[in-house]
């Protein structure tokens, strides 16, 4: 007989802790729980003196917040320019000559660009776009490798008002011609091509593709970076270093409103065709200015940041662009993977720039315990003096990992948890304050409210639930572009008067927030609701694992059963009675795998995050669906051999 449960049962714990140490706390922008109190005392005015302390803005607002559920307004008839606030102000406080961007090639062919040069640069390419006949609300694409020109071609939208949509340089064509014709962007600027594991990948080629099939796109703009061959079509495509050589030199910021759209950005849909995610100017820049100076202890006079992320997901708007440059902070840009030459590129990068904060995924830390420990020891990582992770949860024993292997045993860790949709960190640990525990995003920040209730909506005070947003935020989504009501049905009517993340959350007995995962990743085993993310944890707490994925997949007996595959260690083996034994030991018998699939590596986009959809396909046999966003699709062909080969466990 199974037992129904309303929530997402809790399963494992955790009772390491690490304080911080008294002197990162001493020099820390944020020591004490100051900021939360003065948060909920009075939400608005906390937002306020963070708006008025961190942007600079051109006429003031006459109100700090609009709110007609589930429509915000934020610093109401307030004006400003991202790109002045990101550039133009540094430059005019005498830092011009500071290092905004240390960019590196894969090839090792580097530049490095100071605030003034950065400003000159997208000063210049602001009048390439007007000259191109862009106009202010003119939506223009973006489909770029990590190159600077990414950072210029975003401020330069941003500087004329001109909302920009990047789509990362990693998708196909395909993926281009939904998003330019969505947004129906007047230009398109890419590339010949970019740098890859050592060779240059094409993006011209499929640029040309989708303006073929985006009327929409009057001229194409062509960064030289691969040197690869490419066809130009004569009076719309034109290369980039020309249009900057004929352009004026000088081009004023334009006054934007508080609620003028900045950008678009898709996010895609389990189905139906990308979401046009809209971020608008005063709110966003105030929140991502507000989370990067204070979850990273930012300090612009001593740090080197690097966030490794590409500017074609939110992470790279947020705290590449964007965020980093509001502050006026020196970062370092990579364009390739963490692996060409050597397994130890990341490593060479932080000690040859002297990285003091290191933003990254759990994905990349997983597979860098995969490559082992002797990596990062090659080099000296310390200067390093903060680590932070984003994109998905990370289990407790790689955050084991990368706090005694790149941070030494020494440096903090900021567990981040947000979404396209929310702009901007949530959920964090504020490092000079914040006791942490491994796996865990610990509470939400000052300014950000949230809930974690049950299937009526109840909110729980313990125990696993459904993650929510109960109050507006400055970086929230304004809505779905040409699609309000999309917006309404994806995000605010699953719980009334709440925003629903899609995450599932659970609450330990000391309050802490501990991410699921996607719901839709949620196991029902035997009436049990079972997260992924636990039975993974479980999983890579073992010595010989280095990563692992873990799915639901129909089973006549339990209504699902679990699956799990797993990448090993270099030089370590382990059977399956062990695994399952060892999960059943850490959370219990009801999350023991039926089936577990050893696999060199695991199926991935190019962003690093598994495709459990794909995993699922292949633990219940069924054809495999889109496989065009994978980094490697010939990893789920080497699945689907094993699981056809593998025995089942009862």
């Amino acid at each position: 007989m199974t037992e129904n449960h309303e929530t997402i049962d809790a399963l494992s714990h955790e009772n390491r802790r690490f304080p911080p140490s008294a002197d990162f706390s001493l020099s820390a922008h944020v020591s004490d729980g100051g900021l939360h109190d003065e948060a909920a005392a009075d939400l608005e005015a906390f937002w306020a003196r963070q708006a008025s302390e961190l942007i600079s803005w051109q006429q003031p607002w006459s109100k700090v917040l609009e709110w007609d559920l589930p429509y915000a307004k934020w610093f109401v008839d307030g004006k400003l320019n991202v790109a002045e606030n990101c550039l133009d102000r540094h430059v005019k406080a005498g830092f011009g000559d500071k290092v905004a961007i240390y960019w590196e090639g894969e090839p090792g062919d580097t530049r490095t660009i100071t605030y003034a040069e950065l400003l000159a640069e997208v000063e210049q390419f602001s009048n390439v776009l007007k000259n191109l006949g862009v106009t202010k609300g003119d939506r223009v694409n973006i489909y770029l490798p990590m190159v600077p020109e990414a950072a210029v071609a975003m401020l330069a939208c941003a500087r004329i008002g001109a909302p920009h949509s990047v789509v990362f340089g990693g998708f196909s064509s395909q993926s281009l011609i939904d998003r330019i014709n969505d947004a129906e962007a007047k230009v398109l600027i890419t590339a010949d091509g970019g740098y890859r594991r050592g060779e240059v990948f094409p993006l011209k080629p499929a640029a040309d593709e989708a303006v073929a099939q985006t009327p929409s796109i009057e001229h194409v703009v062509v960064v030289e970076r691969g040197g690869n061959e490419v066809d130009m079509v004569e009076g719309r495509d034109h290369w980039y270093h020309d249009l900057m050589a004929a352009a004026d030199a000088s081009c004023p910021p334009e006054a934007m409103d508080s609620e003028d759209l900045l950008f678009l950005l898709y996010t895609s849909g389990t189905t139906g065709k990308p979401k046009g995610i809209m971020h608008t100017t005063g709110g966003y820049l105030t929140h991502v200015a507000y989370t990067h100076r204070n979850v990273f202890d930012l300090h612009r006079d001593r740090d080197v940041y690097w966030c490794t992320a590409d500017v074609g997901w939110i992470t790279g708007h947020s705290y590449i662009v964007y965020g980093p440059l509001a502050n006026g902070a020196t970062q370092v840009m990579y364009e390739g993977v963490p692996n060409h030459p050597g397994n130890d590129r990341f490593w060479e990068i932080v000690e040859k720039y002297k990285v003091t904060i290191f933003y990254t995924a759990p994905t990349a830390i997983r597979t860098f315990m995969k490559w082992g420990a002797d990596e990062p020891a090659k080099h000296d990582l310390s200067s390093l003096r903060l680590l932070g992770t984003v994109g998905e949860p990370i289990n407790p024993e790689a955050w084991m990992w990368y706090h005694e292997h790149i941070g030494g045993g020494r440096c903090p860790i900021v567990d981040t948890w947000w979404q396209t949709e929310t702009g901007g960190i949530m959920i964090s640990p504020l490092p000079g304050y914040t006791t942490t525990k491994p796996g865990s995003a610990t509470f939400a920040l000052p300014g950000v409210d949230i809930a974690v209730v049950d299937d009526g909506g109840n909110e729980v005070d313990g125990g696993g639930g459904y993650l929510t947003l109960t109050r507006p935020w400055p970086g929230m989504l304004r809505g779905i572009w040409g699609d309000p009501q999309r917006f309404v049905e994806t995000y605010w009517s699953r719980f009334d008067g709440s925003y629903f993340a899609g995450d599932g959350a659970r609450l330990d007995d000391d309050g802490y927030l501990w991410l699921l995962g996607r719901v839709d990743d949620v196991m029902n085993v035997s009436g049990h609701r079972i997260s992924t993310t636990e039975v993974e944890s479980a999983l890579v707490s073992h010595p010989s694992v280095a990563e692992a994925a873990v799915v639901g997949a129909n089973d006549p007996t339990t209504g699902q059963a679990i699956f799990a595959y797993v990448t090993l260690r270099g030089g370590h083996d382990v059977d399956v009675a062990t695994l399952r034994d060892h999960v059943a030991a850490e959370i219990g018998a009801i999350a023991k795998p039926k089936a577990i699939f050893f696999t060199p590596d695991l199926p991935k986009t190019r962003s690093g995050k598994i495709m459990r959809r794909l995993l699922r396909d292949v633990a219940e046999g069924r054809n495999l669906g889109d496989t065009t966003t994978l980094a490697d699709a010939s990893v789920v062909d080497e699945l689907q051999r094993r699981a056809s080969e593998a025995p089942s466990e009862d």
